[in-house]
């Protein structure tokens, strides 16, 4: 169903790759509720994934861009207000990646090398995004970005390795620069914390399949799935949000705040 809460619109969405990215269900449900959308991802995902799919269900063009690169976030800026014949009014960041654990590097024994990678990639960029757009003057007032999180930003999931390391960061970056745009033309920047969600990169983490069950069993309305962040979303991105900003928001089911469920101690007295 649609409420037309972004109608006439205009909005930047990374790092889609397939039909399980939340940034691929955001998109459609973005262009369900009339926003206009640009599609980016590095080169390498886009080989990797199969954007140019959702580009034609939301009618979106896709401009390549390395997160990382500064040179190639001003030619996606320049190119998507080319395109939407004026500034944006919301940017999703859905952008991470773990060198270490790729290739298999235990969190006590990772390679240096790869973490700066893997902190450039995944939190580093949205500094760069959000800079890039300061520079350029690209967001319209009362603007929203969203980053993507989780919470083991905030609490130890041992295999989740240098990521969570990544995401505490990306959140700091959320916040401070936030503080710095809200100012200057009252964009808003968030972070969200979704529940465990069985998308291709969140898959990759080992022990996945067990933990997405026990974190279904800690919440009291169980996970939320891709849909119901894209949902979510969709709200931070509207107008109906527009005092909101500098919060690590959990979208979780209320797992965040459980300190544990009877189903757990259920299952744990087995």
């Amino acid at each position: 169903m649609s409420y037309n809460l972004l109608k006439g619109k205009k909005g930047i969405i990374f790092g889609a790759l397939d039909e399980r990215s939340i940034a691929w269900k955001t998109a459609l449900r973005c262009h369900e509720e009339g926003a206009q959308i640009v599609l980016s991802n590095a080169p390498v995902a886009m080989r990797m994934g199969e954007i140019n799919k959702l580009a034609e269900a939301v009618n979106a063009p896709v401009i390549a861009a390395d997160a990382t690169s500064m040179d190639d976030l001003k030619k996606l800026f320049e190119g998507a207000m080319a395109h939407f014949g004026g500034g944006i009014d919301f940017i999703l960041h859905s952008i991470g990646m773990s060198l270490n654990v790729r290739k298999g590097k235990h969190y006590t024994e990772m390679d240096y090398g790869f973490n700066q990678k893997t902190l450039d990639i995944s939190s580093m960029s949205l500094h760069r995004v959000l800079r890039t757009a300061w520079d350029m003057d690209a967001l319209n007032e009362s603007a929203s970005v969203i980053a993507l999180t989780y919470i083991a930003a905030q609490r130890i999931f041992p295999d989740y390795n240098e990521m969570a390391d990544a995401k505490a960061l990306l959140e700091s970056v959320a916040r401070s620069f936030g503080y710095h745009y809200g100012i200057k033309k009252k964009v808003r920047v968030n972070t969200v914390s979704q529940s465990p969600t069985a998308t291709t990169a969140g898959s990759g983490v080992k022990g996945f399949g067990g933990f997405i069950a026990y974190a279904d069993k800690m919440s009291p309305l169980g996970n939320a799935t891709g849909d119901q962040c894209a949902d979510y979303c969709v709200t931070l991105f509207s107008d109906l949000t527009k005092m909101v900003t500098m919060q690590n928001l959990f979208h979780d089911g209320g797992y965040s705040f459980t300190g544990v469920s009877q189903a757990v101690i259920d299952q744990m007295e087995k």
